[in-house]
């Protein structure tokens, strides 16, 4: 079993510009899942959305093309990718002659389909969407929409995940509110790395006091998980300890290497977000 310490990660990696979808290295989800209380069906929906600001290939003739990249993972799927070896599959295009972009996007969407599956029965494909460098302006940036927590004068003082600090008011009558904030910061599993994002949190049940959400999102800071773990944490913690009827948690991480991963947990099924970037991003 594939697991994160065997990958490239902090590792001299040699640059493969030819084409090898053997460098994508799966690592399973299970085992992270198991930690915070996940281990038959997922309570939530959802998926991670990555962005490939690096992307580049040959034409027939060599001359050599660029695109930006939006891949959407469903969660459901059994292993994610990390994230430097997506890069160093994405750099093993950069000398390779492809005839056209749908060419491309159709090997991109089978090599990740086939990684994130990693030999079990493929659900549900990888989807891919490449963005030629005429439509480039078209890309828009926003920020998550909902009430900024960080607007709060509060004292933070843990700085691993402390889902004590979760708290709801009982007495009170449900409410449907969306909170964001811009603190969000983990590091990397393996390297130890800073990784910095926003977090957006929907939900309707009990109202949840958010002087101590804020510190809770907070406490994430020396914290080391990969995206895709951060988030459902913040998920599986909110849902077990503030029992909201409804809740979304949609994370965007700002990029490394050329790459942000963006991962959305919902508990109802509902209509992706458009993957657009963020000012940080």
């Amino acid at each position: 079993m594939n697991t994160p310490e065997q990958s490239q990660l902090g590792k001299a990696s040699a640059y493969i510009d030819q084409y090898d979808a053997s460098l994508l290295f799966p690592i399973p989800r299970a085992g992270k899942r198991a930690e915070i209380g996940v281990t038959g069906a997922a309570p939530f929906f959802g998926a991670d959305m990555w962005t490939a600001f690096e992307l580049s290939w040959l034409n027939t003739r060599g001359k050599p093309q660029v695109a930006l990249a939006h891949f959407t993972v469903p969660c459901e799927t059994t292993h994610i990718v990390e994230s430097k070896s997506f890069k160093l599959y994405l750099n093993s295009f950069n000398n390779t002659r492809f005839a056209d972009f749908a060419e491309v996007q159709a090997r991109l969407r089978a090599d990740i389909s086939e990684a994130v599956w990693h030999g079990g029965p493929m659900q549900s494909s990888v989807g891919v969407t490449l963005i030629a460098p005429e439509l480039f302006d078209r890309e828009p940036v926003f920020e998550l929409d909902g009430m900024n927590l960080d607007r709060l004068d509060v004292e933070c003082t843990q700085y691993q995940p402390a889902p004590e600090l979760l708290t709801v008011g009982q007495a009170d009558a449900p409410v449907s509110e969306v909170l964001v904030s811009n603190l969000l910061k983990s590091n990397c599993l393996v390297t130890g790395q800073p990784d910095w994002g926003s977090v957006q949190i929907s939900y309707t049940g009990a109202p949840i006091h958010q002087e101590g959400l804020l510190q809770y999102l907070v406490s994430f800071r020396n914290h080391n998980e990969f995206h895709e773990q951060c988030v459902e944490r913040i998920f599986m913690d909110i849902w077990t300890r503030c029992k909201p009827t409804k809740l979304t948690v949609y994370a965007r991480y700002t990029r490394r290497g050329g790459l942000d991963i963006n991962p959305f947990r919902t508990s109802h099924p509902q209509a992706l977000p458009g993957n657009t970037r963020t000012a940080r991003q």
